[in-house]
């Protein structure tokens, strides 16, 4: 089974996002000035942040829906140097500081950077989710006037860094380079919030927003209700297959799929063109935890006659809004983020499997010339 990301969203939990005061992230150029207090977190007596907070870890396959960030300060450059990434941040004028004054604590994906001021410890910025992973012993610090420089090692120095913190602007900004331009389906029992998602996805993303509920109503004159009351949900699940037919070939799309057992995306069988995109899986549950909501996703996944379990990535909703769209939606990116991270070859393998023919055999992709209706199940595959 191809790997899968899941993450739980509470609706309680509300993006607080940085905002910077600066219009672009330019570098600052080196003047001759005096460093002061050039520090390595490879050091442990520079480590000093303290240790009644604990900063939020996440391995590479979940997270708490939402980046919480928190600052005091909303003046803030941020340049992605490739290998590495570089934070500067504004000190309040008027003070001398020393580097005892200072704390920086990074860990893996959270950044925590505080100020001494009148014996109290004030937050500059605190975060348990940075854009992606960081080699926190690689990390230095130094006062360069009246600024505080963060110098961080990509654990991927390939991946470019829109900003510090994953956001809703940073992931819509960030994911044009991992999506590659694969399409993106939205499934799940309710056709409500898969709409919702969806549109939120597509506006984000500049992608061209699809409603399959939408063009199955245009095409047939009549409400999806009143088709199921004449003709049966077999028939509105066998017509929406054929409209997810004629859009498996498009890319930079979002596509909102029906919910319920007249969606084509929650029968197993009529998953062969959903495979042409990655699947966001947008599920209700009663978890009220993420470990809790985790092993469900666990459970759903290995229930294979469950369409839904096809899916690429599953978002957990504890309770649904909808004006909380956007956050799930930043959810569903987070999610793609990291499963695209953890194979990069995923957006390739989708266009190969588009120009195949979209035969069903995903992720196990034929060679050319693969019948599925003679299969003996002795090819070999593309890895």
């Amino acid at each position: 089974m191809a790997a899968s990301a899941t993450i739980f969203h509470s609706p309680s939990l509300i993006p607080i996002t940085v905002q910077r005061s600066l219009s672009s992230p330019t570098r600052i150029h080196f003047s001759p000035r005096i460093l002061r207090g050039f520090h390595s977190l490879r050091r442990r007596e520079y480590h000093r942040f303290s240790q009644n907070v604990t900063a939020g870890r996440f391995n590479s396959f979940s997270c708490n829906c939402l980046s919480a960030v928190s600052t005091t300060t909303l003046d803030y450059e941020f340049t992605d140097g490739g290998k590495e990434v570089e934070l500067r941040l504004r000190l309040k004028t008027g003070e001398t500081l020393s580097p005892k004054d200072i704390s920086v604590d990074a860990d893996g994906t959270s950044l925590a950077v505080k100020e001494k001021r009148n014996g109290l410890l004030i937050t500059l910025l605190e975060t348990n989710q940075l854009f992606d992973k960081i080699m926190p012993s690689e990390t230095i610090w130094y006062i360069d006037e009246d600024q505080l420089v963060v110098n961080m090692k990509k654990v991927d120095g390939e991946l470019k860094w829109p900003d510090v913190v994953e956001s809703w602007e940073s992931l819509t900004a960030g994911m044009m380079q991992l999506l590659k331009g694969a399409s993106i389906y939205v499934v799940g029992d309710s056709t409500e919030i898969n709409q919702k998602v969806s549109r939120e996805l597509a506006v984000g993303l500049g992608y061209s927003p699809l409603d399959s509920m939408e063009l199955l109503e245009s095409f047939s004159k009549q409400t999806i209700d009143s088709w199921i009351l004449a003709e049966g949900a077999d028939s509105v699940a066998e017509a929406e297959s054929s409209v997810l037919e004629s859009l498996s070939s498009h890319v930079r799309t979002v596509v909102s799929t029906l919910g319920g057992k007249h969606g084509a995306a929650g029968r197993a069988d009529k998953w062969r063109h959903l495979y042409s995109g990655f699947t966001v899986w947008v599920s209700q549950t009663e978890a009220t935890d993420e470990e809790s909501a985790k092993e469900e996703a666990r459970r759903n996944k290995q229930e294979r006659e469950i369409g839904y379990s096809n899916a690429d990535v599953v978002v957990k909703l504890q309770g649904w809004d909808p004006t909380h769209a956007k956050s799930v939606a930043q959810a569903s990116l987070s999610a793609l983020k990291q499963l695209i991270i953890s194979d990069k070859g995923l957006p390739g393998k989708k266009s190969l499997y588009i120009r195949l023919g979209c035969r069903g055999d995903w992720p196990n992709i034929k060679p050319p010339g693969w019948d599925p209706s003679s299969d003996t199940g002795a090819h070999p595959s593309f890895s």
